[in-house]
């Protein structure tokens, strides 16, 4: 073999050699390194707990980080823009009653359902602790006052756990659905109560603390019918008006003396139907006013409302005929026409003003020999009259200034003419002023301290017949949950 042949082989089968160590040294470089056997394990963060996530969530909301420039834009809505910040208000669109907001995304968290599931699912379970404490210059009592009716007290008003599924009404696409199971213990059942929802605690017992199953209802969301139907079948609140039950759909603590005496729950059919971003109707048909379907007082009752917005979302007109029917006595079978008309006068503040026209027909007079039902008063008939109607009559103005994302003051005056002494035990005129304001703790906790003065006109009324004036000092806490 010629020796030049056996050089050329030799450094071809170096320069392979060199090649195959080349690629093997790159290889083990580009590996991960492989930890000695008795090496420790990297630290990885265990699930926080159930307590850990829910107390997560409360420190996050007390003290929230700075905002990020690139914060996720706000759910999709559709209609016309919401006038007002929630919070620190209870509502960010001018209310109507008998339906969710048509159009409005259900962007809601809670510390609750982020607990459980970190907030993924649309059933939400959440609800509320409301304290209160009042200081009165009466000794017995603070009615009509409402929602502090026991005097100089502390006490727990409600307890509430809602069960909610929102149907989604901002898509037209597809037909949704959702419910609402509420369950109210406290002071407040008493403002709640309806014949044949287990009240015999107010109306026979006469319990200071009860409990309540407040709503329980059904909604069928129908795009198809104008830009939205909403069918809701159950207990609800009843539809007209500027005040609710439940502690935070309030601006004040304590209520209007128009709001304690109107119709409270109604158990029934409504229909809502928006036919466009102004306009919105409503029909419905109930067993009549804080009665139960299978209780003897019920009657088939008609609803009727309208609601019409500007295009500037400035004012709002909510008109309501509500629990209709031939209007003989029975328990609480109230005739209510009611008027509400918002009005915003800039960002930062809005009023919202209430009327309504109640009576009832064949209404057992004031020491007659008709026995009015348990939990009724009587009407001051004439002399000689066995029965007669009973009217009343009330008007309420609510101003509110915003202060901040986290404060507003809140001024109200309340006027009601109780013609017959049927809905408060007292034929009188009364007027009431009450100045709050309301401080927020992240989104979770309210303070709602108020000063409010009110006077029975004709007669006293107050302090269980002994005052004509009266003066309260109180607040209530919300912590939500």
């Amino acid at each position: 073999m010629h020796p030049r042949n056996n050089s050329r082989r030799q450094h071809f089968f170096a320069l392979l050699i060199y090649v195959v160590l080349s690629c093997n040294l790159s290889k083990a470089q580009q590996a991960d390194p492989q930890p000695p056997p008795d090496a420790p394990k990297p630290n990885t963060p265990e699930p926080k707990s159930f307590f850990a996530r829910w107390a997560d969530f409360y420190r996050q909301d007390w003290s929230p980080p700075s905002p990020s420039p690139t914060a996720a834009p706000a759910p999709a809505r559709r209609g016309l823009a919401s006038p007002l910040d929630s919070p620190p208000f209870p509502n960010s669109d001018w209310s109507y009653g008998g339906s969710p907001v048509i159009g409005e995304p259900d962007g809601n968290s809670y510390p609750l359902m982020t607990a459980i599931n970190q907030a993924r699912s649309r059933t939400k379970l959440y609800g509320w602790l409301d304290p209160t404490l009042n200081f009165s210059t009466s000794s017995n009592s603070n009615a009509p006052e409402a929602n502090d009716v026991y005097s100089n007290r502390f006490e727990l008003n409600q307890f509430v756990l809602y069960a909610e599924r929102l149907p989604d009404s901002v898509q037209q696409d597809h037909i949704d659905w959702g419910y609402h199971l509420t369950a109210l213990y406290g002071t407040d059942y008493r403002y709640t109560t309806g014949k044949g929802y287990w009240s015999g605690q107010l109306l026979n017992d006469h319990r200071q603390y009860g409990f309540d199953p407040t709503l329980e209802y059904v909604d069928l969301y129908i795009p198809q019918i104008a830009q939205g139907m909403n069918l809701r079948l159950g207990r609800f609140i009843s539809v007209p008006g500027i005040e609710a039950q439940l502690a935070p759909n309030n601006y004040i603590f304590s209520h209007s003396l128009l709001y304690a005496i109107d119709p409270f729950t109604d158990t029934g059919l409504i229909a809502t139907v928006k036919l466009n971003d102004q306009w919105l109707v409503q029909l419905g048909i109930t067993a009549g006013h804080d009665v139960a379907p299978w209780a003897p007082d019920a009657k088939p009752s008609g609803t009727a409302c309208v609601s019409y917005t500007t295009t500037s979302v400035n004012d709002n007109l909510y008109l309501c005929a509500n629990g209709i029917n031939d209007a003989k006595y029975a328990y609480n079978n109230l005739q209510q026409y009611d008027a509400t008309w918002y009005h915003k006068f800039s960002k930062t503040v809005h009023m919202a003003t209430e009327s309504w026209y109640m009576y009832e027909r064949d209404v057992p007079a004031i020491g007659g020999t008709i026995k009015p039902e348990p939990g009724t008063n009587g009407a001051s008939c004439l002399p000689g009259e066995q029965r007669c109607t009973a009217p009343e009559y009330a008007v309420v103005n609510f101003l509110q200034k915003e202060l901040s994302v986290h404060n507003f003051l809140s001024f109200r005056s309340d006027f009601l003419d109780d013609k017959k002494g049927q809905r408060t035990g007292y034929a009188t005129k009364y007027s009431e002023n009450t100045i709050m304001w309301c401080h927020w703790w992240g989104s979770t906790v309210q303070l709602r301290p108020e000063l409010r003065f009110e006077r029975a006109w004709d007669e006293k009324a107050y302090d269980n017949g002994r005052k004509q004036n009266q003066m309260t000092a109180a607040s209530d806490l919300i912590f939500h949950f």
